[in-house]
Order: structure tokens, then sequence, then C-alpha cells
């Protein structure tokens, strides 16, 4: 199985699909395993906390849900478009990912 996922911690990116469609955010976490990631501000859930400590408080906490990786997209910083990502290699053996529409680097 391929644990490869196209976008990485601090990208902004544009979500494709379901309820938050067409709603820009930032990558807070990736979960390459799972094939999941986590955008700042979308995608709220309750989860229902219990109090840990004597005083802690507990109950209804609203926290950013998990997403798959597929139904996001990365935003150029430079054309502001949603776009898939390429990869150009340079002379000297490194590698930089690219904006598929403009050539930008991500």
């Amino acid at each position: 199985m391929n644990n490869k996922v196209h976008v990485k911690t601090g990208d902004t990116v544009i979500i494709l699909s379901g309820k938050e469609r067409g709603k820009k955010g930032k990558v807070l976490a990736v979960s390459p395993k799972e094939g999941k990631v986590i955008v700042e501000g979308r995608n709220m859930v309750t989860k229902h906390v219990k109090p840990r400590k004597m005083g802690a408080p507990g109950g209804l906490v609203k926290a950013e849900g998990a997403l798959y990786a597929c139904k996001v997209q990365i935003v150029c910083p430079r054309c502001g478009k949603p776009t898939r990502v390429a990869h150009k290699l340079y002379e000297d053996g490194t590698k930089d990912r690219v904006c598929v529409k403009c050539g930008e680097s991500l």
C-alpha cells in the first residue's frame, strides 16, 4: 500500500467535496498511514471530554476532524488557483514541488 500524501503540513488547501466544499484552510497535520489531513478551522466535530484531573473542565469540545487527503487540493500561492503538484529535478540533484498551472515553487 502506498503511504504517500501530496500535501504537507503548512500548505494552504481547498476542500473539494463534502459540506465544507470550496473553503480554504491551512494543513495542521498529515497522517500518511491513514491517508488523512487535518485542516485548520474546517470539518469541526464535537468531542465529549471527561475531566482527567481534579478541577479540570470536561464537557463538549469543538475540534477539527480529519479529512481524506484525496478530498483536498493545494492552492498555489502565486496564481491562487487549486492545482496538482508536479516535481521538478534540478541539476544539483535537488527535487522541488511546483504548480502545474504556473510553474511556481510550492
